[in-house]
């Protein structure tokens, strides 16, 4: 199989974040569990929590095998892509194989933290290295305002999920929240993101914001100054400013 045949894989690429990252794509676009008015993949085409094997898991289990037995070795495997990763119910499959058949690769998720209050859905991605959750609101109002999720969804789920997460997970756990000017970077929202980010207690809180247009045209990047004084607001958690200044 030559790269050019490859469906569900793509790069490496070279990540500020991850290094020499290959990427799989687990979803359709845009098949994703929120709407953010973020999103440089677009506006949201189907908004689902439901989870099934959207992409055939065996397809992309083929394409990685491909690629992993007559390539180097990437710094990681990284499950993201067009849509939110962890709705594909063979996520759990596919990881189990990789570390089986290559268990010195490491593996990444990108997830936005929707589902992780499902006890099935930790247990499928335990076994990744390194877990990169997002949270961008901690209260209901701007929750819905910046990342308009699917009915079922609630932020205090996903804050309960991100919990369960922490005390099960042995890995590196690098939380991201985006800050998106005028949303939600009031200083009462950074002031609960300090609470609740510490009982979550991630290896790392990375700060980020607009690099590319999303899908709210009057969306910005939030100045430097102001991601600064985030960060000095939620210290001593063990923050650090991801987004390109």
């Amino acid at each position: 199989m030559t790269e050019k045949y490859y469906k569900h894989i793509y790069g490496p690429i070279r990540s500020r974040r991850l290094g020499n990252s290959l990427g799989v794509d687990m979803m359709p676009l845009k098949t994703c569990s929120l709407d953010c008015v973020y999103c440089e993949c677009g506006a949201t085409t189907e908004l689902t929590a439901q989870r099934r094997e959207y992409v055939s898991a065996d397809s992309i289990i083929e394409e990685i095998d491909a690629y992993l037995a007559n390539n180097p070795p990437p710094d990681y495997v990284t499950f993201g892509g067009s849509g939110e990763p962890t709705l594909n119910s063979g996520l759990g499959r596919i990881i189990n194989h990789i570390k089986q058949r290559f268990p010195k690769q490491k593996l990444a998720l990108l997830t936005n933290s929707t589902l992780l209050n499902n006890r099935q859905l930790r247990d499928d991605i335990l076994p990744c290295d390194l877990i990169l959750p997002s949270l961008d609101a901690v209260s209901a109002d701007v929750f819905r305002k910046i990342n308009k999720p699917a009915a079922s969804i609630t932020c205090a789920d996903i804050i309960d999920g991100l919990k369960a997460l922490s005390s099960e997970y042995k890995g590196m756990l690098w939380l991201e929240v985006f800050i998106a000017p005028g949303i939600n970077d009031t200083d009462g929202e950074i002031a609960q993101f300090k609470e609740v980010i510490s009982q979550i207690n991630p290896t790392r809180v990375q700060l980020n914001s607009l690099d590319r247009p999303g899908t709210c045209g009057t969306l910005t990047a939030a100045p430097p100054a102001s991601l600064t004084k985030i960060a000095n607001q939620l210290k001593p958690l063990p923050v650090e400013i991801v987004a390109s200044l």
